[in-house]
């Protein structure tokens, strides 16, 4: 096994942040630095990142995390924002997730402790459909789309449905699925139609739903045996 996925699949961090790693001289393999993540270890090797011992790859294992707004989907942050790894710290082992939420949205978001299953459940090609409820400020107008091809700035998006679901004086809601996870996707198409999103929660991810859980929640649930994640 290549060096970077054994790093990733231990669940310390992505492939691509342990090839970062491996080029800022974190990774030794057996006392020496290494400087490719092409490299092929057995067992029998000791691997170091940061200094700390790598153990053995556990067992995948999947969670889900109700996301609340105000917290920040990375490790750390520059400004010093509060993070979901810093309101989850002694509840999980080491984990990565999948996808991010930003700062102002809430919902589902997965958790991993394997680097393979977190890169396959992001990949557009597994099609893996993320389902959000949006609401927009004001008295909202029918927007039926269905699997459109739509260029904001150079940028293509393809959402597979976004479609009115309920209005009132001062707002409108909108289920959109996605089956991709660009960045601000959802708020960038939405600016695209004039609208300006109040409020974004994503509910599915793939086979997985939020159902009852509440802002804060967290559930371990079982990895569908129908994905073929595994490299």
């Amino acid at each position: 096994m290549r060096i970077a996925k054994f790093i990733a699949n231990a669940g310390i961090c992505s492939r691509r942040a342990a090839e970062r790693l491996i080029e800022d001289g974190e990774v030794s393999v057996d006392g020496e630095v290494i400087d490719s993540p092409a490299l092929n270890i057995s067992d029998e090797n000791i691997i170091k990142v940061g200094g700390k011992l790598v153990g053995a790859i556990p067992k995948a294992r999947l969670w889900v995390y109700y996301k609340p707004l105000g917290l920040i989907t990375t490790n750390s942050d520059p400004q010093d924002r509060p993070t979901i790894f810093q309101a989850l710290e002694g509840k999980l082992p080491r984990v990565i997730s999948v996808g991010r939420l930003d700062i102002n949205s809430e919902g589902l978001l997965l958790l991993t402790n394997n680097g393979d299953l977190s890169r396959y459940l992001e990949s557009p090609s597994t099609n893996c459909e993320r389902i959000y409820k949006v609401r927009t400020f004001g008295k909202g107008r029918e927007v039926a789309i269905r699997n459109k091809k739509i260029v904001i700035d150079g940028v293509n998006y393809h959402p597979k449905l976004i479609s009115l679901t309920k209005k009132t004086v001062s707002n409108s809601w909108y289920k959109v699925v996605l089956t991709e996870g660009k960045n601000r996707e959802i708020r960038r198409l939405f600016e695209h139609f004039g609208f300006e999103v109040s409020r974004l929660i994503r509910t599915d991810f793939g086979k997985y739903s939020l159902g009852n859980m509440k802002p804060g929640d967290l559930l371990e649930v079982t990895i569908d045996q129908n994905y073929s994640w595994k490299t």
